[in-house]
């Protein structure tokens, strides 16, 4: 098993993208605000690491030249949504920026993915890499590229106006499904719940495309309709209309603990009243952590 201070061999390459891939999306998901735009940054980030594996210098700290090519890539992101803000601090000043305790540490990590992108960037990624990933304040500096007083400064400035919005109350209108929106979805769930994928196949378009996250990507009705088939072969899912970050969504739980939170969602996109794409994160299963979900009542 290779040290996270030892360079990987080329075959271990493969097998720290996928330990790691968790890590890295929480990480992607809590600095552009969603889960959904966090795994296409990660998938991103992971291109460009494979691609810069073989000609990179000997790598010292694998995960942290990982998480280093996150931090980028996600800033490249919010460059392009033109909603990057100013990283350094105009002075740098040696703050207290000690070990939270684990109270502390949990009411952090729970934080909403909104919460932290009102920080402004350096201070919501000093404290995303310190208080939700473990990072340490040095492997923090070469991740930034900040020095140690700018990292200590941007995550005493981070926490304390955490503490600042945790106290403010959170009285933000969730908006519903439209009604269209709902009567399709609500199709689509019944119809797989009752394992009619006949009926299902008939609601997708012939050029359908399908994202199975972390796994494989489909295209056309014939490829797609094996992806149903996998599903009439096994029984751990239940599907459910609802939202995640207020978009229309397909939620899926386990059967045998339906009041437990969702194990993974469904992004669906429709063209002329046809399924036109589908997203499924059932092998992404890290992607719901931190997700704001809500099951449709309507």
């Amino acid at each position: 098993m290779t040290s996270p201070h030892q360079a990987p061999a080329a075959t271990d390459v493969d097998a720290l993208l996928a330990a790691m891939r968790p890590r890295l999306h929480r990480y992607c998901a809590r600095m552009v605000g969603s889960v959904i735009d966090g795994e296409d940054v990660l998938q991103d980030a992971l291109i460009k690491a494979v691609e810069a594996f073989g000609s990179a210098a000997p790598i010292q700290n694998p995960q942290a030249w990982l998480f280093r090519i996150a931090h980028n890539t996600a800033l490249d992101f919010l460059r392009r949504r033109n909603r990057q803000e100013a990283l350094h601090a105009p002075e740098e000043v040696d703050m207290m920026a000690g070990e939270l305790d684990d109270l502390g540490r949990r009411e952090i990590a729970a934080t909403s993915l909104r919460t932290f992108m009102r920080l402004p960037v350096a201070q919501r990624s000093s404290v995303i890499l310190m208080d939700v990933l473990g990072c340490s304040l040095q492997e923090i500096c070469g991740i930034m590229d900040f020095s140690l007083p700018a990292v200590k400064a941007a995550l005493h400035r981070g926490r304390t106006q955490l503490r600042e919005f945790a106290a403010e109350p959170d009285d933000a209108p969730r908006p519903g499904l439209s009604p269209a929106d709902r009567i399709r979805l609500n199709a689509y769930v019944s119809h797989f719940n009752a394992r009619d994928f006949d009926a299902i196949r008939a609601m997708i378009a012939d050029d359908i495309r399908l994202e199975l996250v972390n796994r494989t990507r489909l295209n056309g009705k014939a490829e797609v309709s094996r992806y149903f088939g996998n599903y009439s072969k096994i029984d751990d899912w239940h599907l459910v209309t609802g939202q995640v970050e207020g978009r229309p969504a397909i939620l899926v739980f386990d059967p045998t603990a339906l009041d437990a939170p969702p194990r993974s969602f469904m992004l669906l996109d429709w063209s002329a009243d046809k399924v036109a794409t589908i997203r499924d994160f059932r092998h992404a299963s890290y992607a719901i952590d931190g997700a704001e979900w809500v099951v449709d009542q309507g």
